[in-house]
């Protein structure tokens, strides 16, 4: 049988269990008494809790507990933490996308999408503590793929290049927002901007650092852009995420040149 005429819930069945509730392709188990919970309720409630305390802090008792159950009722509607796991990323990725833009906003498109997804990672801190297991395969972390596909609709890429784009500036999405969770968190515990960008250790890096043992980082912490005080020079290339994020975009901007001269790509 040819992949694309196989029904939806035969390829239900292909996928783990949690993926296949994403899709509304598995029904909980029906044993047990009348049931009185949803997996949206489920997932809301472990979400809210993760949000709250931490990943750490998600088990099926203690959802089943806030929500007026026993943990074996959950099992019921979800089979295990895994899955409760896997259905939280989805929940998470559910999120409004902006309007499709013309091709010619290739590069505002792919700035919306990394700045999205980093987006993500601070609204729910504990996102980037859960591993990842495989290629996205829930049906709402298959959109933001989709989003992120969206600006090279009309680029002479073909496939395998398309999703080796996208797996950058996920990356590099990914990576950042978790800096920015981070310096959340440390803001949240009671530090600021200035302590996480060690400006109070200055002097001592300045002292320490000597030219001999670090050639190259010496005049870095001299100047200041170590530890964020060289605001001159700061301002004119802007912020760390859209400096790295404009090399990316120059990178893929000057592939699009040489595939389109019919150049060879190195």
């Amino acid at each position: 049988m040819n992949n694309n005429d196989m029904t939806r819930e035969e390829a239900g069945k292909l996928l783990p269990p949690g993926a296949a509730l994403a899709w509304g392709l598995a029904k909980p188990p029906q044993r047990g008494p009348k049931r009185e919970m949803s997996i949206d309720q489920i997932v809301g409630k472990a979400v809210e809790i993760a949000d709250r305390d931490g990943l750490a802090a998600v088990s099926m008792s203690r959802v089943a507990a806030e929500l007026g159950f026993t943990a074996m009722s959950l099992y019921r509607y979800i089979p295990s933490k895994d899955d409760l796991l896997l259905l939280m990323q989805d929940k998470a990725c559910d999120i409004p996308l902006p309007p499709a833009r013309p091709a010619h906003e290739w590069r505002e498109e792919m700035r919306e999408y990394v700045r999205g997804t980093v987006d993500i990672f601070r609204a729910h801190p504990w996102y980037g503590d859960i591993p990842i297991f495989g290629i996205p395969i829930s049906p709402n972390n298959l959109r933001v793929v989709d989003w992120a596909l969206r600006p090279m609709r009309d680029m002479p890429l073909n496939d395998y290049e398309k999703m080796s784009f996208v797996l950058l500036l996920s990356s590099y999405a990914r990576s950042y927002g978790m800096i920015q969770r981070d310096m959340d968190r440390a803001v949240q515990a009671g530090s600021n901007a200035e302590e996480f960008g060690g400006v109070h250790y200055s002097a001592a890096l300045r002292a320490l650092v000597k030219p001999e043992q670090y050639p190259s980082l010496h005049p870095i912490v001299v100047s200041g852009a170590y530890t964020d005080e060289n605001g001159e020079e700061k301002d004119a290339v802007g912020n760390d995420m859209d400096f790295g994020l404009e090399r990316i975009l120059d990178g893929i901007d000057q592939y699009l040149h040489v595939k389109r001269d019919g150049g060879a790509v190195k």
